[in-house]
């Protein structure tokens, strides 16, 4: 496999082992895996490892933007547990933006690190009150409420949302903050697992975001 393992939960350095990783503060973990460098090539192993779990994407993806992160999760088992996606490029009134879409199984924590929470879940208060944003995933609308960032341990840098889709927790973090505003305009995620030639039209590359 050319993906690397990380921890699904921190940024520290994982040993590998069988079928999972051995992070420093998390113990022997499903591993995540990501990219040496985001490229189509990486893309297409990232597609194989996840099989029919969905990866969602920005679609279509705004002139001008990339692709320029992703990864997969599996368990020891090799069934993959979560994916993660990150498109980047510029907004005319918050400059350079990142944005993250993650799909997981409860527990993972994948979203949580995106988010810069602690935990593995969005919290108990998720789903209260109107949702203030949707997007649509096929036919269907999904609802995603707003996830407190207050108890990060970094800065206030990010707005998170999170909701269910598929039976799975579904995630959309924007960096900066204000890059919500984004998210008046109707957001299309498409799951890209089976889309197959239309991706090598696709951008990736350009800076990584920190996470």
């Amino acid at each position: 496999m050319s993906l690397v393992a990380a921890c699904p939960r921190c940024r520290e350095v994982v040993e590998p082992v069988e079928r999972g990783a051995q992070c420093p503060l998390h113990g022997t973990i499903p591993a995540l895996w990501l990219p040496r460098e985001p490229s189509y090539a990486e893309f297409t192993e990232h597609l194989r490892v996840s099989g029919d779990f969905p990866t969602y994407l920005p679609w279509p993806m705004s002139p001008g933007w990339a692709v320029t992160e992703f990864g997969v999760v599996t368990a020891r088992s090799g069934r993959p547990m979560a994916t993660i996606t990150c498109c980047s490029g510029t907004s005319e009134l918050d400059g350079p933006v990142d944005a993250f879409v993650v799909a997981e199984e409860a527990g993972v924590g994948l979203g949580a690190r995106c988010a810069g929470l602690v935990g593995d879940d969005p919290g108990a208060e998720l789903g209260e009150g109107p949702p203030p944003i949707k997007v649509r995933i096929g036919s269907q609308t999904t609802p995603l409420w707003t996830v407190s960032t207050s108890g990060t341990h970094g800065e206030f840098d990010r707005s998170v949302f999170a909701g269910e889709a598929a039976g799975r927790w579904l995630w959309l973090a924007l960096r900066p903050a204000s890059a919500m505003l984004l998210l008046r305009d109707d957001w299309i995620l498409r799951d890209v697992s089976g889309v197959g030639v239309p991706l090598v039209e696709m951008p990736f590359g350009g800076p990584r975001p920190g996470w």
